[in-house]
């Protein structure tokens, strides 16, 4: 059995992740729910794992919370500054972390074959993202938008600061050929479609997911911090707990 405490339990997440551990318990227990105004340091000694689907500024006060006590963490949140990042990733030296833009398995395959299809269609092709997400979100381009858009540039082998292109506006000239668009568009309840294009002369591939329920993210987590739970410290990916690396 293991026993899970949720940080952000009042969110759309942390709700998800309530319903979806209720259908497991067999093998899960929510021991601990925190939100705003309540102390993780109170509740986090029951837990073995600590899940948390928050606000981007509350991640590293959970990490650094989490090193202390000695408890795996699995992230969910997104829109963390760079120094926010930093932050986080001091923990991975005392203890086990998975950091994920999307605990989609569906999305993580998505990951591991826009990795594949850029490796083989190789330089000749144009690489676009269009993803669109609900009218309450608050960051943007999406976290699992960003995620594809570093592999891309991973492959390409460049600085994605340098050839993001984040949407189009006015005389800009020619698309050049080290550019990868990104476009976020909000609207509606959209929980989250995320298009990958590789387009050349004569032909066009275009990958895509879309997200129709939060518990398919909620189910991922949980599948996580199951994982999670006797790992070495490390910071790791939804990739390896699905085995894709």
């Amino acid at each position: 059995m293991t026993r899970v405490v949720i940080v952000g339990s009042k969110g759309r997440m942390g709700q998800a992740l309530i319903t979806c551990a209720a259908r497991q318990s067999h093998a899960l227990k929510i021991v601990g729910q925190v939100d705003q105004g309540d102390e993780l340091g109170s509740v986090i000694e029951g837990g073995d794992v600590v899940i948390e689907f928050a606000l981007h500024h509350v991640t590293p006060g959970v990490a650094a919370l989490c090193a202390q006590r000695g408890k795996p963490l699995v992230i969910g949140t997104t829109g963390h500054s760079e120094d926010e990042k930093a932050e986080v990733t001091k923990a991975q030296t005392r203890i086990p972390m998975v950091w994920a833009s999307n605990y989609s398995t569906g999305v993580n395959t998505l990951f591991w074959l826009t990795r594949k299809a850029a490796e083989i269609l190789g330089p000749g092709f144009d690489l676009e993202i269009i993803e669109m997400h609900h009218r309450l979100k608050k960051d943007a381009p999406s976290g699992t938008a960003t995620t594809l858009a570093e592999i891309l540039a991973d492959v390409r082998r460049v600085q994605l600061r340098d050839a993001a292109r984040h949407g189009r506006v006015g005389l800009v000239g020619e698309r050049t050929a080290g550019e990868i668009g990104i476009h976020a568009v909000r609207g509606g309840d959209v929980v989250g479609d995320h298009t990958v294009i590789f387009a050349a002369g004569g032909e066009r591939l275009e990958l895509t997911h879309r997200a129709s329920s939060r518990e398919t993210f909620a189910n991922g987590a949980l599948r996580a911090a199951q994982w999670l739970v006797g790992r070495l410290p490390g910071l790791y990916s939804m990739q390896d707990v699905l085995g894709l690396k």
